[in-house]
């Protein structure tokens, strides 16, 4: 089959490789109709996160089920399905108590309680890494998808690939976003980064009854898809002082939530590059860092931009004289996919009104280019295998 290969930060390319087979008894192989290219896949890319040998790409996608192993009782040849991005066993005591992401049997070989960057990861994650899993993604003609008696979701019909492909990751991220945060209605939301993630979480505010919805970033192409797609108010903080605006939309108070979508790969400068290398940093954490000074007293912040390592320097006495709530992580798909797919086909929500390309799937490597480098207007793209 044909699949997008990594090789090395920069490197991708659509190669012939070997199609997958059933390893295990609960396991599905998929015949993909959609896939997309997510930020996320970027840190791979980018070499934010080691990967030393071959592996194909990709953790956002759907198709028809082709085989299924003989433990699988809940999908059957011909099923069209939407697959989640963390693999989960569906019994341990985290799939149990609706954190997928935790799980305890899906990554063997790198799964522990330190969670630190090279050691004690979570649960694994299709085409993310040796660490998490080594599993090969959906990028791809075909894919083997374990456990699939608790991943998968049977589409209906009626909905297009386009429609439920966001099912997969960055709805229910977004989604977290805001869930974490605890929303009564009424709260003044400030999403910093209008990425895909970003302006999911910003549909997702509004679905939980946000009073005001703020979308902030520094490139225009992505502040106006957010206006469009999400009908949100946009800040510019290449142009203004974010925190001073947020401040001054909110009586001085700052947001009631604010989220960072953007996480470590946020734009440096050459000093801020530099010290990353002295104190063996990836990345930046400076867009927390202006969530916590844009959030009021008291108030919520939720992270859902990745981040890999420590860093020093870290905000802990705003964070506790603030009295700010904080959580992030990546996103329990399993816990929240049922109920979001209901808003899809209740139509209380659009998802494929952020996508910018829609390339087949041989085009992949130019846009991952593309997309890394902001060219082109690029929000989010969908391959077609």
């Amino acid at each position: 089959m044909k699949a997008l290969v990594f090789h090395k930060p920069k490197d991708v390319r659509v190669e012939t490789v070997p199609d997958p087979r059933i390893e295990e008894s609960q396991d599905a192989i998929i015949r993909v109709t959609s896939t997309a290219i997510c930020g996320s896949d970027l840190h791979i890319y980018n070499g934010m996160f080691p990967q030393p040998r071959n592996m194909v790409l990709g953790h956002e996608f759907m198709g028809v089920v082709e085989e299924v192993g003989k433990g699988v009782t809940k999908l059957k040849k011909g099923d069209r399905v939407v697959v989640p991005f963390p693999i989960a066993c569906g019994g341990c005591y985290f799939c149990t108590h609706g954190m997928a992401t935790h799980c305890e049997n899906s990554n063997e070989e790198h799964y522990g309680p330190e969670g630190a960057m090279l050691s004690g990861k979570g649960a694994a994650l299709f085409g993310y890494t040796d660490l998490y899993g080594g599993y090969d993604g959906g990028q791809a003609e075909y894919a083997r998808v374990p456990y699939a008696n608790f991943g998968p979701r049977v589409v209906p019909d009626n909905l297009t690939d386009e429609q439920v492909l966001f099912l997969t990751d960055i709805f229910p991220t977004g989604w977290s976003a805001i869930d974490w945060a605890n929303m009564q209605g009424g709260e003044i939301v400030a999403v910093f980064g209008c990425g895909p993630v970003g302006i999911m979480a910003m549909k997702s505010a509004w679905l939980r009854g946000a009073s005001r919805v703020i979308g902030i970033d520094i490139q225009p192409y992505r502040l106006e898809m957010a206006r469009r797609t999400a009908n949100v108010e946009v800040i510019n903080a290449a142009e203004v002082d974010a925190v001073e605006a947020i401040r001054e939309m909110s009586a001085g108070y700052g947001a009631d939530v604010c989220v960072d979508a953007v996480g470590m790969e946020a734009d440096r400068s050459f000093a801020e590059k530099a010290i990353n290398v002295v104190q063996l940093e990836k990345g930046t954490m400076k867009v927390l860092e202006h969530c916590f000074s844009a959030v009021r007293r008291g108030g919520a912040v939720t992270v859902v931009g990745v981040y890999g390592t420590p860093y020093n320097n870290f905000p802990l006495h705003q964070w506790f004289d603030k009295g700010i709530m904080l959580r992030g992580g990546q996103a329990p798909v399993q816990k929240y996919i049922d109920h979001l797919l209901a808003l899809v086909q209740e139509g209380k929500v659009t998802l494929d009104d952020i996508i910018t390309h829609k390339v087949p799937l041989k085009e992949a490597s130019r846009m991952y280019d593309i997309f890394n480098k902001k060219e082109d207007n690029c929000v989010k793209v969908v391959l077609k295998p």
